[in-house]
């Protein structure tokens, strides 16, 4: 059976680019904006409370912040930092969320200054409101920016925090990986990884980063030390070296296998052709770097890419709106929807798995949100896989063996 129609969780008043989802509380938070052009359309940081209401996820409105005319591309999140690419530069900001004050504790000439906010904005969107219908408050601060580059056309097109939050990796534009130590900024490296743009980073174990860039490569680097360069389709013949490039990359977590991790590559076609060749995805092995596995995962061009957390599934946005849940096991697609939103896909996000995210799945095996230039942020819920007990696969064998014996006792009679 088809999967129903996504629900529209939110829809902003700008175009959305990017989306989070804090690891530790109900909390999603999207981004985007017109720009700097004069089209009356803002820039800025939109936080989402999210929760269970009748059996459904919503969400609120908790707090809008202005980026004024910077609209940001890319975001990453360490806890309660925010490091948001905006333009050709990383601006980073903290934010806290406050819970709702006492009755008497606020307002008590009377104004109401600090009430409850109400309810705004798309089907589900509003301000979220706390214990006694009084609403939580998000203070957000910004602490600095720096520039991440310096190209003609400057802009910052990936960003990333480190495991442990202590280092934080920048690309963009002009092909220069830049790291740099958190909450400091201070760079500590800075080189030209790629010939074109940089389309993604990951960062991996043993301080090594991975780039994905417009100039056919994907690398991985050791300080500035070339590790070795990437060849997805060394065992696929027929397919010629510029045929393809990489858009997108991420490390996941091994099911069942504490520490192990994999990297996932996206591969799109270099050049539109009438009869769209097929994307791929690519499973390698998180420490020698040698390809697993590879399969087709469409024709519709990627546009990006989420892994949950426990790398249980991969999460894939395309340009013409589409939205897919693969396996990351056997890179099988599992869930699909065509054209969930009428534009690009610009980023999707897996409700994390800590306690707070599985509260919100509501009997769901997985929940992925994706955003778009269409300025909506939609749901795609993932039910619960059936599968059978050992015991009762046990007793089933058991029963079939028998049934076996006494079919051949009655065709061949003194058969035992």
């Amino acid at each position: 059976m088809a999967p129903r129609r996504p629900a529209e969780l939110y829809r902003a008043p700008f175009p959305l680019y990017t989306v989070r989802l804090h690891p530790r509380r109900p909390l999603a938070i999207t981004a985007g904006g017109g720009g700097a052009a004069k089209t009356g359309i803002r820039n800025g940081v939109h936080f989402l409370q999210l929760e269970q209401i009748g059996g459904q996820l919503s969400a609120s409105l908790l707090h809008c912040h202005d980026t004024e005319t910077r609209a940001t591309m890319t975001m990453a999140l360490a806890g309660d930092v925010i490091a948001a690419g905006q333009d050709n530069s990383c601006h980073i900001l903290r934010f806290s969320l406050q819970e709702p004050e006492a009755p008497g504790a606020a307002g008590k000439d009377g104004s109401g200054d600090k009430g409850p906010r109400r309810r705004r904005g798309g089907s589900g969107g509003g301000g979220a409101q706390g214990a006694q219908g009084r609403a939580r408050e998000v203070r957000v601060e910004s602490l600095q920016r720096v520039r991440t580059d310096f190209s003609p056309d400057a802009l910052q097109k990936a960003v990333r925090f480190s495991a442990d939050g202590a280092l934080l990796a920048t690309g963009g534009a002009d092909g220069f990986l830049r790291l740099w130590e958190f909450p400091s900024m201070k760079k500590t490296l800075e080189f030209r990884a790629h010939d074109g743009e940089i389309e993604d980073i990951a960062l991996g174990p043993d301080n090594k980063v991975v780039t994905a860039g417009r100039d056919f490569q994907c690398c991985v680097w050791q300080q500035d030390q070339l590790v070795t360069g990437l060849r997805w389709h060394e065992n696929l013949p027929g397919i010629p070296d510029k045929a393809y490039r990489y858009q997108a990359c991420r490390f996941g977590a091994v099911e069942g296998s504490a520490g192990a991790l994999r990297l996932y590559t996206v591969q799109v076609p270099h050049k539109r052709e009438r009869r769209p060749p097929p994307c791929y995805l690519t499973k390698w092995d998180g420490k020698s770097f040698l390809p697993l596995l590879t399969r087709p995962c469409g024709s519709e061009v990627v546009s990006c890419l989420s892994i949950s957390d426990s790398g249980t599934f991969l999460g894939l946005g395309t340009v013409t709106g589409s939205v897919a849940i693969h396996i990351a096991f056997s890179l099988q697609r599992l869930y699909y929807v065509k054209e969930a939103h009428g534009i690009v896909v610009t980023d999707v996000a897996f409700v994390p798995e800590s306690r707070p995210g599985r509260e919100l799945l509501g009997g769901h095996e997985a929940a992925l949100l994706s955003v778009a230039v269409d300025s909506r942020c939609k749901l795609h819920l993932l039910p619960t896989r059936r599968s059978l007990p050992v015991w009762l696969l046990l007793l089933l064998c058991a029963g079939l063996i028998v049934a076996t014996i006494l079919l051949l006792q009655l065709a061949f009679p003194g058969f035992l």
